[in-house]
């Protein structure tokens, strides 16, 4: 059996070498790049983040992902978004009294967390969503890296479609509950980052992989 063919999307915004050697760990034939036919044409699309919600989705319209995002989408194929990118998945995002729009795949906004230390940075456990296939085969107590300072701290997407499978919506705690994954049908996101989580990031990828 061939590798699965990721593209980690490169629009200035990520850490895509460190993605990339991640993704080559869990098994993938890995490319870095903006083509907008090899991004569409890849068994998996990764969306890396960094920096501030604003200028990501700025970098992001401007090497049309939004639109790659939206065309793979909708024919089903799968795209993944690591820390900010999966924050601009979100309907819009809020930093220092600023409101940008988001991708608006999922309803909901990224706003300040409130926590006694700002920002999250460091390692954390998760909760993990039931049935969930992103998290198969790690413990309970597995630990993830984060940082941030800003997060989606309500689920508000209901499905009211018994032949619709509901998100899977994994948490975390830093002074407060906060969205830390979602599996929803062919998009996966995470708010930390699996390619500086050790074996258990790999593990992660390694699952997501799985799935292409």
């Amino acid at each position: 059996m061939s590798a699965k063919s990721v593209v980690v999307f490169d629009y200035g915004f990520g850490n895509v070498r460190s993605a990339e050697r991640a993704l080559a760990r869990a098994g993938a034939e890995v490319e870095i790049t903006r083509d907008f036919d090899r991004a569409m044409n890849a068994d998996g699309l990764l969306v890396p983040g960094v920096g501030a919600f604003a200028a990501c989705m700025k970098g992001l319209k401007d090497a049309r992902g939004e639109w790659i995002i939206g065309r793979r989408l909708a024919g089903g194929r799968p795209v993944m978004g690591i820390c900010v990118g999966m924050q601009i998945l979100f309907e819009r995002g809020i930093e220092h009294g600023v409101e940008t729009e988001g991708l608006d795949e999922w309803p909901g906004t990224v706003e300040p967390l409130d926590a006694p230390i700002i920002p999250h940075m460091g390692w954390n456990t998760v909760e993990a969503a039931e049935d969930s296939e992103l998290f198969a085969g790690l413990d309970a107590d597995a630990r993830f890296y984060f940082v941030h300072s800003y997060a989606v701290r309500t689920w508000d997407l209901e499905v009211t479609n018994a032949k619709i499978r509901a998100p899977r919506v994994t948490w975390a705690t830093h002074g407060e509950p906060f969205v830390a994954a979602v599996e929803n049908g062919a998009l996966w996101a995470t708010q930390f980052h699996p390619e500086k989580s050790g074996d258990a990031g790999a593990q992660l990828l390694t699952n997501w992989i799985g799935t292409l």
